[in-house]
């Protein structure tokens, strides 16, 4: 995403177990692995499910597979199902959903539209959502707003709502940026829109209204589900503040408002949810705020704005803590890299000036794509901050979230994408 439980919607996941016989039965080698088919991975906490990593990588990085150069303008995260690969990008005026092999990098086929998103503050141009497959479509939100569905079979498009248009949603400051949620048979999206559209429920099938809810703007986050007080639950973080929300009718269960007091600020990183816990956090003077869902309310369990704050780079967790970046990657000081009681807030440990930067986890092992195109494997410890290894891998701007499928780990920069083994 810009600058992501187990459910239902999980069962349609690939996470399969292989057996291959090597020979003799004591030589057989289990191997498990995963797709990575929406934003944040497939549970949407920027966890990988399958096998560990190596332990580390060569000097010049992991193995690279294979590289597709002079994609379009983006910084939409790739997502990988089945053994295809959705790239999202904008290409000569027109937002292009291609498809493509996932162990090669061949285009399969590409679905377009005409775009007339002109990026705002400076920004970079094209798609800022992450694409979602489930079943046998893909759906996409450029970043004027344009929800598509499309057959992951044919390329076809199934059906296609321009929301700026239905729902008076608005571009923001960067553009439309919530990266859609499926949950049932709804596809649910903060839009910002008008007459009570701030967040809408889609039909996944007909591209039908569901429901719509609350007069909330946009924000730059995406919406997390979670099972809260023995519910499934969609989870926002709105420019208004924390959301849960009934999937099913659109209900609020609860809100809390959090958001700078000044006009120019975003919430943008996703919400995380764990043990009954819901984490938000955002800078410019906000911060993080933790809240747990009990009997059959929410309460506050601590928020300050000085152990966890991002300004819009998802956090991860494991084990009762957090880790993710504190700071501002446009002003000074340099984001810090920071390892966070969940139940308290209490730092454990901070590697300071570590740098802007976007990361998932693996088993103990964390990977960060830095905005500079390095890529830093580490160990995700309560204990202190071990950089296994770190390898410039891409070119600079890299501002999309990495995908780990199936031991190949995929990350993308202005120009090029490339696919990296690191099994």
């Amino acid at each position: 995403m810009f600058f992501p439980c187990k459910t239902a919607f999980n069962r349609n996941l690939s996470v399969i177990i292989c057996i291959f016989a090597l020979g003799s039965p004591l030589s057989k080698v289990l191997l498990l692995a995963a797709d990575w088919p929406q934003y944040l991975g497939p549970n949407r906490d920027a966890v990988y499910p399958g096998k560990a990593l190596t332990r580390n990588w060569p000097n010049n990085g992991p193995n690279m597979l294979w590289r597709k150069r002079d994609i379009g303008a983006g910084m939409s995260g790739v997502v990988v199902a089945k053994g295809k690969l959705i790239l999202f990008h904008e290409v000569n005026r027109y937002d292009v959903i291609e498809c493509l092999e996932a162990d090669t990098g061949k285009t399969i086929w590409k679905n377009n539209y005409a775009s007339n998103f002109v990026p705002g503050y400076g920004s970079a141009a094209g798609p800022r959502a992450t694409p979602v497959i489930t079943g046998d479509h893909v759906y996409t939100m450029g970043g004027q707003g344009i929800l598509v569905c499309t057959d992951m079979v044919t390329g076809k498009t199934v059906w296609k709502i321009d929301t700026q248009k239905t729902y008076r949603a608005s571009d923001g400051f960067f553009g439309m940026a919530c990266s859609p949620l499926v949950e049932g048979n709804a596809v649910l999206l903060n839009i910002g829109g008008e007459a009570g559209a701030g967040i809408v429920a889609i039909h996944k099938d007909t591209g039908k209204l569901l429901w719509k809810t609350l007069d909330d703007e946009a924000s730059y986050s995406s919406p997390v589900m979670a099972t809260l007080l023995g519910k499934r639950r969609a989870v926002f973080f709105t420019r208004t503040g924390l959301v849960v929300v009934d999937p099913v009718t659109g209900k609020i269960d609860f809100k809390n408002r959090w958001r700078a007091r000044i006009h120019a600020s975003v919430n943008a990183a996703a919400p995380m949810v764990a043990g009954g816990r819901i984490f938000v956090t955002s800078s410019y003077n906000t911060g993080a705020l933790v809240v747990q869902a009990n009997g059959d309310d929410f309460k506050t369990v601590w928020s300050n704005d000085m152990s966890l704050s991002s300004q819009y780079a998802s956090v991860m967790h494991r084990d009762g803590f957090l880790y993710g970046t504190h700071g501002r990657a446009d002003v000074p000081p340099v984001p810090a890299l920071r390892c966070v009681e969940l139940a308290t807030g209490k730092v454990r440990w901070s590697e300071d000036e570590f740098g802007d930067c976007l990361m998932l986890r693996c088993g103990d092992r964390l990977i960060a794509l830095m905005e500079s195109g390095e890529l830093v494997l580490g160990s995700a410890n309560p204990v202190g901050w071990n950089e296994i290894s770190r390898a410039q891998m891409i070119g600079s701007g890299a501002r999309s979230q990495p995908a780990l499928a199936n031991g190949r780990l995929y990350i993308r920069d202005r120009n090029q994408l490339v696919c990296l083994d690191v099994r």
